[in-house]
């Protein structure tokens, strides 16, 4: 078992992903396919797994399928790479996830939004403190939607929570991101969580962000290693390359319709021979011109 600071330099480098989760035609959970998913991955080298998340479907699984999702994760990848399970909602249910995740031997948590209600600084810090108070493992919090925390606020947490150990933006407020990497120095890890983090990789490296988690390591794990090791090593030409030749021509298709950001991670898992299904409710599968206009991209990186 990994300690919040042993999570901590983990995540302090390499590459960070988030499997999705197979459904069958009846957007029914299926365990097997989904740990042989996990297999097929496991070798490409990403530094540690979010299972459960944004891209995983959390917000629409139901109790029992978040247990069955960490549970063979867990299972699956004991040996080969931590595992960090989603938590979100009413700070009561975020509780009961990530107590449950740590039940099932994960080895810490993402700390997605409370979802819909807005609410003040003190009032994030109170519903964050109370989930990393609730467990002992390490907790990286998620800055996107309606959980926008400023560094005051982050200062706050980081004396009363020392499990608190990461913090992972969804925003792409510079002043803010800037602001909270001068003030909290070292204190936490930072991951870049903007959808299609790919593109912004290179801005938020130079504002001290070098981590980043990976979609698109779901269909083209070797291409998303590729470009995780230029964008680390200042190798323009190969970031350029693939920034024009695949991830501008890729978000022209994800921006067609809202709730692509993970339909299009599912049809490139399907495009490539590891189908994990459609998605569920309210999100919507890409059309058969979309799915083809993907297809072609994915082709022009050869391999994976």
């Amino acid at each position: 078992m990994y300690t919040p600071q042993d999570l901590k330099q983990i995540l302090s480098s390499g590459l960070l992903s988030f499997p999705i989760t197979d459904f069958d035609a009846n957007g029914d959970f299926v365990p097997k396919t989904y740990a042989d998913r996990l297999d097929w991955l496991a070798p490409y080298g990403a530094t540690a797994l979010f299972v459960a998340g944004g891209t995983g479907e959390f917000f629409s699984l139901t109790p029992e399928d978040y247990t069955q999702v960490v549970k063979i994760a867990v299972e699956t990848c004991r040996g080969k790479v931590p595992v960090l399970a989603g938590a979100g909602g009413p700070t009561r249910t975020a509780i009961a996830y990530a107590q449950e995740a740590e039940r099932l031997g994960a080895h810490g948590i993402l700390l997605m939004p409370h979802y819909l209600t807005e609410a003040s600084q003190d009032g994030l810090v109170a519903h964050v403190e109370a989930v990393c108070k609730s467990v002992k493992f390490g907790v990286v919090v998620y800055n996107r939607n309606v959980c926008k925390l400023n560094a005051q606020s982050l200062l706050t947490l980081a004396e009363r929570c020392p499990n608190l150990i990461g913090f992972k933006d969804g925003v792409g407020e510079i002043e803010n991101m800037v602001t909270i990497r001068r003030k909290l120095g070292n204190r936490f890890t930072y991951l870049g969580g903007l959808p299609t983090a790919e593109v912004y990789a290179s801005a938020y490296k130079a504002l001290g962000v070098p981590v980043y988690s990976s979609a698109v390591f779901n269909f083209i794990p070797k291409t998303a290693i590729e470009f995780y090791e230029a964008v680390r090593t200042d190798d323009f030409a190969t970031t350029e390359r693939l920034i024009d030749q695949f991830f501008l021509p890729y978000l022209d298709i994800r921006n067609k319709k809202a709730g692509y950001a993970v339909s299009i991670v599912k049809a490139g898992a399907t495009l490539v021979g590891h189908t994990a299904g459609p998605v569920r409710a309210p999100l919507v599968d890409l059309n058969p011109q979309e799915c083809e206009e993907l297809g072609a991209l994915i082709a022009k990186l050869g391999p994976q």
